[in-house]
């Protein structure tokens, strides 16, 4: 798998859904019932960051969900995109781009949506194909304004910003032309995951399924 195809492939998750849940899960018994509900209301992309010892089986356990598409963010090293791979991930996100950690990703056959927030670093994963990466963290790197202006220059990169992204703030990014998703972790809130409220995480992703 090319970085094109890597590329390719992410847009084509990403363009399911406007928004893809961002989430930090410490109970892997409480993964297959948040997948549930987030698919349900309308967001099969779930991004399962690497931040918790459950992280890995969290994504096994929502890689048997019908509909779910599971996959690993915080990918550091190309250690964590091989645990990411066996445990049934099926993309990956990193904060930044590495060329061990793309390799890895080639290497594994694993779609991988690589964090860039400059010109240079856009310019970089240009040149290995990239034309999809993830804007992070968006909000302290200028926001909106500063992804419309990246796309002037750069209209052949197109983004899911992430970081900040909010019910509030979501539309300035989705509106722009070189906006395919964003990633918010507001559709599941730790409070309601905990509390087992999988009525409140449906209700918050067909909210977020409806941005446009």
């Amino acid at each position: 798998m090319t970085p094109t195809e890597m590329s390719e492939a992410a847009f084509g998750f990403c363009s399911i859904a406007p928004i893809v849940p961002v989430l930090v899960v410490h109970d892997a018994a409480r993964a297959k019932p948040l997948a549930e509900a987030l698919v349900s209301g309308g967001l099969p992309m779930l991004e399962v960051t690497l931040r918790t010892p459950a992280a890995l089986e969290v994504i096994r356990e929502m890689a048997g969900v019908e509909g779910g598409i599971p996959g690993a963010g915080t990918l550091l090293t190309p250690a964590d995109v091989e645990a990411a791979k066996a445990a049934g991930a099926r993309f990956g996100v990193s904060p930044g781009a590495t060329d061990r950690i793309i390799d890895a990703c080639i290497a594994n056959d694993l779609p991988l949506l690589p964090g860039a927030a400059t010109a240079s670093e856009i310019m970089a994963l240009m040149e290995r194909g990239f034309t999809m990466a993830k804007f992070f963290p968006a909000e302290t790197s200028g926001g909106a304004p500063a992804l419309k202006a990246l796309g002037a220059p750069l209209p052949q990169m197109r983004f899911c910003p992430t970081g900040g992204v909010s019910p509030e703030n979501a539309m300035d990014y989705l509106s722009l032309p070189n906006v395919v998703c964003a990633g918010g972790s507001w559709v599941a809130p730790p409070a309601a995951v905990d509390a087992g409220d999988w009525k409140k995480v449906s209700s918050l992703a067909r909210e977020a399924a409806r941005l446009s």
